[in-house]
This record gives C-alpha cells, sequence and structure tokens, in this order.
C-alpha cells in the first residue's frame, strides 16, 4: 500500500495544474483513412486502449509503446505511465513528441493494474499507461473504463508477453479499440536500387483488431515524427487499399 499512498501523493501534486480549455474529445491520428474507421474520429478520451506488439517485440512492447506514446504527444498535460520495472527508454518516447518533462514513471511489481486504476480516478493527466504483463479481463478492464470515464484521461493498456500466440492477448476485455502494431521493413531509399535495404523512415502494419461502434482495418503507416504524427506509407498513400480493407470487413463487436 506503501506504493499507492506514493502515487497519490505525487498525483495530487499534477491535479493542481490546469486542464487544457476546450480540448476534444478525441485525439486524432490526423490520416484520414485510420480516423474514419474510428468513432469520433480518433482516439477517444475518457476510455480504455488496448495495444500489443507482433511477434518477438510482443514481450518487449516497444512498438505499442511508441503508438501510445505518439497519441499521448497530441494530448496537453502530463502523463503517468506505469510498468512492472523500470525499462521504458525516454529517448525513444521523446522521438515521437513525449518528452521525459511530461512523463511520471511509476515503477509498481505486481501492482501495475492497482497503480493504473489510482492515477485515473485523479484529474489532471492527459493520459495513463500501464503495461499489463499478464491477463487483464473483463472485470478489471472494466474498472479501467470507469476510471477514464470518470476523468477523462486517455488509458492505454500495453499488452506484453514472452508468446507473441498468447491466448490471454485475445481474451475479451472492456477496451474501446485494440490494437496490434508489427514492424515492417523500411522501403528503399533510391527508387532506382530497390535491391539497396531500406534505410528509409521505419514502418509497421498498424492493425485495429477492435472498435467498439467502429470497424476493423488495418494499414501500412510511417512510424510516428517527432509530433507524434503517423503517416501512410509514401508508395501507397494513393492506392485505395492503404486506406484499410473495405470489401469483406466485417462490423467490430460492440
Amino acid at each position: 500500500m506503501a506504493l499507492l499512498e506514493d502515487l497519490r501523493e505525487r498525483v495530487a501534486r499534477i491535479e493542481r495544474r490546469p486542464l487544457p480549455p476546450g480540448r476534444l474529445a478525441v485525439v486524432p491520428f490526423g490520416v484520414p483513412g485510420i480516423d474514419a474507421a474510428l468513432p469520433g474520429g480518433g482516439i477517444a478520451r475518457g476510455a480504455l486502449h488496448e495495444a500489443a506488439g507482433s511477434g518477438p517485440d510482443t514481450e518487449h512492447g516497444a512498438t505499442a509503446a511508441l503508438l501510445a506514446a505518439s497519441v499521448l504527444a497530441r494530448a496537453a498535460g502530463p502523463v503517468l505511465w506505469v510498468s512492472t520495472h523500470f525499462d521504458l527508454f525516454a529517448p525513444a518516447l521523446a522521438e515521437v513528441g513525449l518528452g521525459p518533462e511530461r512523463v511520471l514513471h511509476v515503477e509498481a511489481g505486481r501492482e501495475v493494474l492497482a497503480a493504473v486504476e489510482e492515477g485515473l480516478r485523479h484529474p489532471g493527466l492527459a493520459g495513463v499507461v500501464g503495461e499489463v504483463p499478464g491477463r487483464l479481463g473483463l472485470t478489471a478492464s472494466r474498472r479501467l473504463q470507469l476510471a477514464a470515464e470518470a476523468t477523462g484521461a486517455i488509458a492505454f493498456a500495453l499488452r506484453r508477453s514472452p508468446r507473441h500466440d498468447d491466448p490471454g492477448l485475445a481474451e475479451p476485455s472492456a477496451a474501446v479499440t485494440r490494437w496490434r502494431v508489427a514492424s515492417l521493413p523500411s522501403a528503399p531509399p533510391l527508387p532506382w536500387s530497390p535491391d539497396t535495404p531500406g534505410l528509409g523512415r521505419a514502418r509497421w502494419r498498424l492493425e485495429l483488431l477492435r472498435a467498439r461502434g467502429g470497424e476493423p482495418c488495418s494499414w501500412i503507416v510511417e512510424c510516428p515524427d517527432a509530433q507524434g504524427r503517423l503517416a501512410l506509407a509514401a508508395d501507397l498513400a494513393d492506392r485505395p487499399a492503404a486506406q484499410g480493407p473495405r470489401a469483406g470487413r466485417r462490423r467490430a463487436a460492440g
């Protein structure tokens, strides 16, 4: 309980900072094809969102962390980041726009979910990120969703597992959106030398697996820039398929 008491004191100091006036109900990606797939046109505030890496990165969660950081970089205010142990690489978050001066990191051990819920119950935070190494489940995720609704903060549950095929990652939760991010090779930097290894901007396959009231889609995107902005891959941006699979898409479960 000492951890939670310390967290309450630290967040209480943040609470005294005024919230940005007239902030939007969502944080848009700024990419029409992605925002169109999301109810409200972006990542909803006051809601829980899930993200996980793919393949070997499922264990480390680096791409999922960058996705969350890039969204929160464009949501003014401090961010509480909770993990079991300290392995957060602050320079990488800064490269996608989330500077260290905005991040309050808590090393919570086995109390990640409790610390995230406690943080979400305090107004004044732009968002709370929890790196969840085990199961999340409906009960725990509902508690986080309700806490986020009460204060309007963006909650991210970053799912980490030593197994990329961990069935626990696919279990139902109360998250409003669920994302999977996979690293892809960069495009060749020299159009006249397509066999040259890619040295261009890093790429992701960004998959929206679930969106309450929306539709699942996938996109090939260039990784976030220093302002946290994604972009469709330059050589795909003019192709209809780059906006996500329109044919045969099923509506996401509510």
